[in-house]
Order: C-alpha cells, then structure tokens, then sequence
C-alpha cells in the first residue's frame, strides 16, 4: 500500500490537463480547506474531488470489489474514508464551495469525453 500514490494520479492529471487548456486556472490539494480537494477553482469558489472508485467506496462500480482477504479490515477502511468525504463535503458546503466529485471510472476512454464535458457546463453555469 505504500506505493499507492495519493497526489499527481493519471486521473487528476487528465482532469488537470483539460481544465487548463480550457482557460481555467487552480490550485492542487488546497491545504487550507477541509479534505485537502484535489483542485481548487477560487475564482468559481468551486472544489473538485477525484476519487478513486476502490479506495472511495463507489457503490455499483466494477473496480470497487471488496478482497477476499482481511474482508472485515478492508470493509472498516473504506468505511471510513466514505464517511470523512462526507464529513468534509458537509463542512465545505458550509463554507460556500460548490463541489465536483468525479469519480475514476467515470474517466476512462468510453466515459472520459462526456465527463469532462459535463465538467465544463458544471463550471460555467
């Protein structure tokens, strides 16, 4: 597990990529604001997440299977990472932001095209 990378995924840096190109400027892992978001628009007071769908829990989704191994561990694990994102989107909602969570299925080849579309709308309206 130590080789798992938290920052700098190939999902956040599509999404980085494409945010830039299409004329939007951020900030990466924000620090300052509850949940440390993947990328910080101020100017549209907005937060994106982009969330691993095994290590985030994603309900539905054929990349989050449960390991047959240590079963009750991984289950308390990933429980818990759903319910700090919850915890955190709450208390970032309090503070005004508008939230974005992309999610990494939602980011492969077949998807990818109408996610960062709809990405877009999102961030204009």
């Amino acid at each position: 597990m130590s080789r798992i990378k938290g920052k700098n995924t190939k999902p956040e840096m599509l999404v980085r990529k494409f945010l830039h190109k299409n004329g939007f400027r951020y900030r990466v892992n924000y620090s300052k604001l509850p949940g440390k978001p993947d990328i910080v628009l101020p100017k549209y007071k907005t937060v994106i997440f982009i969330n691993g769908c095994f290590w985030h829990g994603h309900k539905g989704c054929k990349f989050f299977v449960v390991p047959k191994t240590r079963t009750e561990w991984w289950k308390e694990k990933i429980n818990g990472t759903i319910e700090r994102d919850k915890i955190k989107i709450k208390e970032l909602e309090k503070m005004g932001w508008n939230i974005k969570t992309l999610w990494e299925c939602e980011l492969n080849p077949e998807k990818r095209t109408k996610t960062l579309e709809d990405l877009l709308v999102f961030l204009r309206k």
